[in-house]
């Protein structure tokens, strides 16, 4: 009867392994799968407990060895008492193979989820999708030209051929073209905010300033982007770019730093 009950317990093990399995390739509930799981972890206690209460020897002997070693004879005795225990142990065959086909079901329903996890994040958070060469671009998909912006205007701008990508937003701004003769008065910072990576979306032209609007960060656009009030704790990025020959603004590489809040690997 005692074996009966841990044979059952495997068996309801098995089952709830089985039913998080389904519940997972059905798409079924979270609900669903978890309380499956909790059954088979339920289960296996139960039967644990159940073998060790019920199964197992609880003899306790304790044979002092005078001499060593041992007799030969009491070296023969002590040898069958011992194959006679894991033969004890052993005996409820049927037992110990449903052990293992319960324990191979939850080691297949643990292991069941990593099929879900997503491609590795590898280094996504240090670059964006600017490039050398990448045209500045308009969230329509058109180039930005020389003329296109009066001074003291800013817009948002992508790199072209990837107007969808958040982590590559950016602010162009135009300011007086004595204050940055090489690119016409053009700058370009990275409109991801430096504290929570909220949009750094309202340009003070009269102070030459970039604002994030959530917690009021304020960055200087003279002074590569460094923080001038606020909870950032670190210079709005600036992306290099150049006049291409044709009057459209490209990039000449990527943001020389990552780009929005800070994170661990940061350096």
């Amino acid at each position: 009867m005692k074996e009966r009950l841990v044979g059952a317990a495997l068996l309801v093990a098995t089952a709830g392994s089985a039913l998080f399995i389904a519940a997972y390739f059905t798409g079924g509930a979270r609900l669903y799968e978890g309380l499956a799981l909790a059954l088979t972890a339920a289960a296996l206690c139960a039967a644990a407990i159940g073998w060790a209460l019920w199964l197992l020897p609880h003899e306790q002997v304790a044979d002092e060895i005078v001499t060593y070693p041992s007799a030969p004879a009491q070296r023969a005795t002590q040898t069958a008492e011992v194959r006679s225990d894991v033969r004890a142990i052993a005996r409820p065959r049927a037992l110990v193979g449903l052990l293992y086909v319960a324990l191979a079901a939850f080691a297949a329903a643990l292991a069941l989820p990593i099929r879900s996890l997503g491609p590795a994040p590898r280094d996504t958070l240090f670059h964006t999708r600017w490039r050398k060469g990448a045209r500045v671009a308009r969230p329509n998909g058109n180039p930005v030209r020389v003329d296109d912006l009066e001074v003291d205007s800013a817009i948002t701008v992508f790199p072209a051929g990837a107007l969808e990508d958040p982590q590559s937003q950016a602010m162009l701004l135009r300011v007086p073209e004595e204050l940055a003769p090489s690119t016409r008065g053009y700058m370009i910072y990275s409109k991801l905010c430096t504290h929570a990576g909220c949009p750094v979306a309202l340009y003070r032209a009269a102070a030459k300033e970039l604002m994030c609007p959530c917690h009021q960060s304020v960055f200087n656009v003279l002074d590569d982007g460094a923080v001038v009030s606020g909870p950032a704790d670190h210079s709005l990025p600036r992306l290099p770019i150049e006049i291409a020959p044709d009057g459209t603004l490209v990039a000449t590489s990527d943001f020389p730093e990552p780009v929005g809040p800070s994170f661990w690997e940061r350096r």
